[in-house]
């Protein structure tokens, strides 16, 4: 009975993930237009923030709780599953062409952001001043993209602001933090009944439940032929969650793991997925179908990996 409450809670936080982020970005996105931001600021800001805030909120929630392996198997998990299922299955369906500045910027920084976070994490710890590098390393980049801005090519939906985009805000964000916890909760009860280790739990479930954002959002650009929109989104969050999330999370309290096996597979992963993005983005300046194939088995194989080293 306990399992089954378990997953029910796991499936009502996949839930409240979803629509509280989709909540919060639409209000946002309403009210910062109402108070004169522009579509790139709030594309850089609100949006960037709401396709990350499952991340957020459960990699946080597990870090402060001490849960450092689920903390960390989710960036890492979603990183995987943002670059190898999401990515790869858009290409593999249709070739994605990728913008100038995601071949020339954001490909390269990716792959030196995922070293760095491999780097970070050899000693199996994060510590306060590691996350505070991190985080000023994303607000480097933000300052980055500020410089380098150029006229969003994307339709931001948003409309008039009123006192319901107030509420949903609110409730939007609470959504999120209220998911996050549940679906920590519900997922460390669920590895512990069966036997698995958290990290596991973390790699797979929890990272593929916090990416329902991106894997929405990229679903519905890929569908209406915005392709760049695919690739930019996938490759920023992928940025933001290992300089923003693990960043913030360190800064709440230092993570220390202690199964070597929950960051050194998943960080060779993550290293190897990066590397071939950004080789992929510089044949062509697009990612084909046959290397979006290559992307999707390499994050299927991944999963593998990971259920067979728990065994």
């Amino acid at each position: 009975m306990t399992a089954v409450v378990d997953v029910l809670l796991l499936l009502l936080s996949f839930l409240l993930l979803w629509k509280g982020a989709d909540w919060f970005v639409d209000s946002a996105a309403k009210i910062g237009r109402a108070a004169g931001m522009s579509d790139l600021v709030i594309g850089l800001t609100i949006v960037a923030f709401g396709t990350s805030a499952p991340e957020f909120a459960v990699t946080i929630s597990a870090a402060i709780t001490g849960r450092s392996e689920i903390a960390v198997a989710n960036v890492l998990g979603s990183n995987i599953f943002n670059l190898g299922i999401i990515l790869g299955g858009c290409a593999v369906f249709a070739a994605l062409e990728a913008r100038r500045a995601a071949i020339r910027r954001d490909g390269p920084l990716l792959v030196a952001v995922s070293l760095a976070v491999a780097l970070a994490l050899s000693d199996g710890r994060l510590t306060r001043l590691e996350g505070v590098l991190l985080f000023s390393g994303l607000l480097a980049y933000l300052l980055l993209l500020w410089r380098d801005r150029q006229p969003l090519e994307e339709e931001i939906p948003i409309g008039r602001p009123t006192w319901a985009s107030g509420v949903l805000l609110v409730v939007g964000l609470g959504a999120v933090v209220l998911g996050g916890r549940l679906l920590v909760g519900s997922a460390t009860d669920l590895a512990r009944m069966l036997g698995v280790p958290e990290w596991l739990i973390g790699l797979t479930i929890v990272a593929a439940g916090t990416s329902a954002s991106e894997l929405a959002t990229s679903i519905v650009a890929s569908r209406r032929g915005r392709h760049a929109i695919v690739v930019g989104n996938l490759i920023g969050s992928d940025i933001f969650n290992m300089l923003g999330v693990l960043g913030v999370a360190a800064l709440a309290r230092p993570i220390l793991l202690d199964d070597g096996r929950s960051y050194a597979f998943g960080l060779v992963a993550l290293v190897v997925t990066c590397l071939l993005v950004a080789i992929f983005l510089r044949t062509g300046g697009r990612i084909s179908r046959g290397e979006g194939l290559i992307l999707v088995l390499v994050g299927l194989v991944r999963w593998g990996e990971a259920f067979f080293m728990s065994r």
